[in-house]
């Protein structure tokens, strides 16, 4: 880990084994910056992504200026390098017992390899083609499954929390499917939806009598 800065400063020396830690944990992604507040100069940097050195401007703006009712920490806020990666961004001013602020801590993360993660995990979790069916049609216990679990994430409610109105609408999907047309489909759907049997058995009487009475 590369890191340089201007070690007679008595904030850095107090600082200092604070940024290496961070820096150190986040290794090779994450760059500590301290920033003097007084001169708007970089006073260390740890892990740097840029050119940036001991001395050069912060640039920083004016203190002032801030929210205080952040109590001191800003972010994450989000900025970018001029190679294109996108980085996420906290700054803690670090104040002396009277108040005044003394140094500018800033920890900038380099997000690309979240990005690429997030990108592999989109690509896992979402199909490239339909499902072949000819290869689920003879395993109706797939189908229960799938029936009562698109129902769910259509509703965006746990399957244990949906309601009399919900499940018996389920239950009609799984009826049109020809679920209840096989032997023992009552138990296996009863588990689908985590309802007993009896309360299966009661509500597919119920949409029996409704498509009666319609």
């Amino acid at each position: 880990m590369k890191s340089v800065s201007a070690t007679e400063d008595p904030r850095v020396r107090m600082w200092s084994p604070v940024c290496q830690a961070v820096a150190q944990l986040l290794e090779p992604y994450a760059e500590v910056v301290l920033h003097d507040p007084d001169t708007d100069r970089v006073l260390g940097i740890w892990n740097p992504m840029t050119s940036r050195k001991p001395g050069d401007p912060s640039l920083l703006g004016e203190l002032d200026a801030l929210d205080d009712s952040v109590q001191g920490v800003y972010g994450p806020y989000e900025k970018l390098l001029a190679d294109g990666r996108r980085l996420s961004s906290v700054s803690a001013v670090l104040r002396d017992d009277a108040g005044s602020p003394v140094a500018v801590l800033c920890v900038n993360l380099d997000r690309t390899p979240l990005e690429r993660a997030a990108s592999v995990l989109s690509a896992f979790a979402a199909p490239a083609v339909k499902r072949p069916e000819p290869l689920f049609e003879q395993d109706w216990t797939e189908r229960v499954q799938y029936i009562v679990g698109a129902f769910v994430r259509e509703s965006g409610k746990p399957v244990e929390r949906l309601g009399r109105e919900e499940r018996l609408a389920v239950l009609a999907q799984l009826e049109e499917a020809g679920v209840f047309e096989v032997r023992r489909a009552v138990p296996v759907v009863a588990a689908a939806l985590r309802a007993s049997r009896s309360t299966v058995y009661a509500l597919l009487a119920e949409l029996k009598a409704r498509k009666t009475a319609s």
